[in-house]
């Protein structure tokens, strides 16, 4: 199977692995394998040769604050409400949220898909 790798990716776990190996100047092993010095440096740093990854160690939401979004969630885990019932519940009492800001809070929370409940659905 191979390997996956990004759109802009310049080198793959081969490369990293020979770059670590060698012992040539950042100059030279860029100019061999046509890639920047400061990748060349960035991976005889690593100690492996594993892409990491990119983002935020904790995700938060840039648009509501902590108790908001602890009170989207309870209200979620209390009503259970769909999406957009759970919106128009809880704009009067924070009037900056919009319906992707909510989504994503559930998301973020491993609760925005309502759990299955028997009998809602004909077989």
């Amino acid at each position: 199977m191979g390997q996956v790798r990004h759109g802009s990716a310049t080198t793959t776990h081969a490369i990293r692995a020979a770059i670590q190996r060698s012992h040539a100047s950042l100059a030279t092993l860029s100019r061999e394998l046509g890639i920047n010095p400061k990748t060349v440096a960035k991976w005889r740093k690593r100690a492996t040769v594993e892409d990491l990854k990119t983002g935020p160690k904790e995700p938060c939401s840039t648009t509501m604050s902590a108790e908001e979004e602890a009170m989207v969630v309870a209200f979620r885990r209390h009503t259970l409400l769909p999406l957009d019932d759970c919106l128009y519940a809880l704009q009067p009492s924070i009037p900056h949220l919009t319906r992707s800001a909510l989504h994503r809070c559930l998301q973020r929370h491993g609760i925005s898909r309502l759990p299955d409940v028997d009998g809602d659905k004909p077989r």
